[in-house]
């Protein structure tokens, strides 16, 4: 499996896991989720680290200090990329975040089902995952989770619906300008933590905001994406003590 050199950009997306090792993962059977930290040397932290990722969210702590993340999210082409795991949306540089003080460049997301994420237990049916670097190279993961709402298909899922890859190893490119704004829902109070990737290596300092609010997507939508993978989400991982935060 081939991938451009600005995918290996996104330092730990479930593109460069495959490009950097050659030991196969899955998300079921002998090379899954369980058995990740004993594929390959790299792959340690998905059985040995501390602050996994995905977690449960419950019990957050009220932080007043908290800032709301600024979003300055631009339009543009895109490409599509069936890495064999999930589609992977890679966006032109230009895109970012705010948070905590500290600008992230939007690199890339990708798509989950279910959630990875819990909320009190419970999953959603969908979750995007928005990836972003800072300057330094630190991480950080915006969660949208997706809700199954038949009436209402999501826009922005509509246009990228149209032009999913099929099958592992082949990519789409759309000209159609793309926002990834779209995803966002109208309140983004958040959740936040310190976790990892939750792919091999599974690589932990990742900062998480996993916003409160889910986004409607339709039956439809949902089915063309479990048409392709029917289960790709990790299993929720301890939470080790660690403090998770709300805004408000």
């Amino acid at each position: 499996m081939r991938f451009p050199v600005f995918v290996a950009l996104a330092l730990g997306v479930a593109s460069i896991a495959a490009a950097q090792t050659t030991a196969h993962w899955d998300y079921e059977g002998k090379n899954g989720p369980l058995r990740w930290g004993k594929l390959d040397p790299a792959y340690s932290a998905c059985s040995q680290g501390h602050e996994q990722s995905p977690i449960d969210i419950h019990g957050a702590h009220l932080n007043k200090a908290l800032q709301p993340i600024e979003f300055h999210y631009i339009s543009g082409p895109v490409t599509l990329e069936h890495n064999g795991h999930t589609i992977v949306v890679h966006v032109n540089p230009g895109s970012y975040i705010v948070a905590e003080g500290v600008r992230y460049d939007l690199v890339q997301y990708h798509f989950h089902h279910p959630s990875e994420e819990a909320v009190r237990g419970k999953l959603s049916d969908m979750v995007v995952h928005l990836l972003h670097k800072s300057a330094d190279g630190k991480q950080a993961v915006v969660a949208v989770r997706l809700k199954e709402n038949m009436d209402q298909p999501n826009a922005v899922l509509a246009t990228l619906w149209q032009h999913l890859p099929k099958t592992a190893g082949s990519t789409e490119k759309l000209t159609d300008f793309v926002n990834a704004g779209g995803l966002l829902p109208a309140e983004r109070a958040y959740w936040t933590y310190s976790g990892s990737l939750t792919v091999p290596p599974c690589t932990e300092g990742v900062r998480w905001f996993v916003l409160e609010e889910e986004v409607g997507l339709s039956r439809d939508q949902l089915r063309t994406f479990t048409s392709i993978f029917r289960m790709n989400s990790r299993s929720l991982q301890d939470a080790h003590g660690r403090r998770i935060e709300a805004n408000e």
